[in-house]
């Protein structure tokens, strides 16, 4: 990997990275001296890099200076109230969410929807208790974690996607197209006590991940406008082990966390085949992991009723016939069970993600090998 992909790449790993630490810097605003004061000084001692101002104004124009992401703010304050400021931040562009908590004496129900109609995320009654705004504040600290993890995950999909400029809409189908599926397991008996919620959210986050490996991938490899040579598929099959080594360095620095987990079994495993004759780790049905078997279908399906370099686009009905016919081979059984069932969902998602000049990315050498014999027939 050269120096440019390597820096890219860190940089990404660097924003997964910080996905999982809590937001530390906060700004306070409030024209009460003491009030500020005693603010301060709790917040500090809890390890916040802590801003002031006393005034809305000020408070407004340091949120954007200092790209600050957690404010508390007083309700009744001068040149903008807490309520002016809430509303300001959220007509006005910023760097990323800003999670606000009022802090105010009022709590009648028509001046609480005042102020969240304003943007306001949380109310604190004064004066403050200081177990309460620590509970708050780390509640906050869990909404920006959730969406710098969002970014994260979208930078790292995208970085891989950038390698070839044409790929068109292919992350955006295959990540619908495993919700799709993981929604439709989980009302079967099978694996209905796997899946919850949480699962098919993971899976819909992480599933753009599965070729962030390809960034390792040389362009005379990556980009070849047509079949690859044995040597070459080898190569390029290792974006399976390069894209699981990237996540897998963050793991060792934040073991436990569950779409990072996931992001590398799917990375890692999404060319398994149940009969395992797949790779890199020749695994068997339900050693596979779950989100791999999820994301193979997807993938494949994808990349089926797709244009690419070496084929016109297969029809929706000779896609469903090669998945019907590879369960038990290449696909866990279960989940083109559930992809017969979700059918039309996929066609939906396919109409409306459609590429009109099609994605060029490069399929494997299994799949070229299958279309040709699939037009053959």
């Amino acid at each position: 990997m050269n120096s440019s992909r390597e820096n890219e790449l860190e940089a990404a790993i660097r924003t997964v990275e910080l996905a999982e630490a809590p937001a530390t810097r906060i700004l306070i605003a409030d024209d009460d001296a003491l009030q500020l004061e005693m603010l301060e000084h709790f917040l500090h001692h809890r390890g916040y890099e802590v801003y002031t101002a006393s005034n809305g104004a000020e408070a407004y124009q340091m949120a954007r200076e200092h790209d600050i992401r957690l404010i508390v703010t007083d309700w009744m304050m001068p040149e903008l109230t807490g309520v002016e400021l809430c509303r300001k931040l959220r007509e006005n562009e910023m760097s990323g969410y800003v999670y606000v908590i009022l802090l105010t004496s009022r709590n009648r129900s028509d001046e609480i929807i005042e102020g969240m109609s304003a943007g306001a995320d949380d109310f604190i009654a004064k004066p403050f208790n200081p177990e309460e705004l620590r509970v708050r504040l780390e509640a906050g600290q869990r909404v920006l974690a959730n969406e710098t993890r969002d970014m994260a995950i979208f930078m790292l999909a995208k970085l891989a996607e950038s390698r070839d400029p044409e790929t068109g809409q292919h992350l955006e189908r295959v990540q619908r197209y495993a919700s799709v599926l993981a929604r439709t397991l989980a009302k079967g008996r099978r694996y209905g006590d796997l899946i919850d919620p949480g699962f098919i959210r993971t899976v819909y986050l992480t599933s753009p991940l599965h070729d962030v490996g390809k960034v390792g991938i040389p362009d005379a490899v990556l980009l070849k406008p047509g079949r690859l040579t044995p040597e070459e598929f080898e190569i390029m099959k290792q974006h399976t082990l390069i894209g699981a080594r990237t996540i897998e360095a963050i793991i060792q620095e934040y073991p436990g966390v569950r779409f990072l987990e996931f992001a590398r079994d799917i990375i890692r495993s999404h060319h398994e085949k149940w009969d395992g004759t797949g790779y890199p780790d020749r695994l068997e049905g339900e050693d596979i992991p779950l989100p791999a078997r999820i994301v193979a279908v997807a993938d494949v399906y994808d990349a089926l009723t797709s244009k690419r370099v070496y084929k016109d686009a297969f029809s929706p009905k000779k896609a469903r016939d090669i998945l019907v016919s590879d369960a038990g081979s290449h696909f866990d059984p279960e989940v083109v069970e559930a992809f017969l069932a979700c059918e039309d969902e996929f066609d939906q998602i396919r109409r409306r993600f459609n590429d009109a000049a099609g994605p060029s990315e490069l399929e494997l050498a299994e799949l070229v090998q299958q279309a040709e014999s699939i037009s053959g027939d």
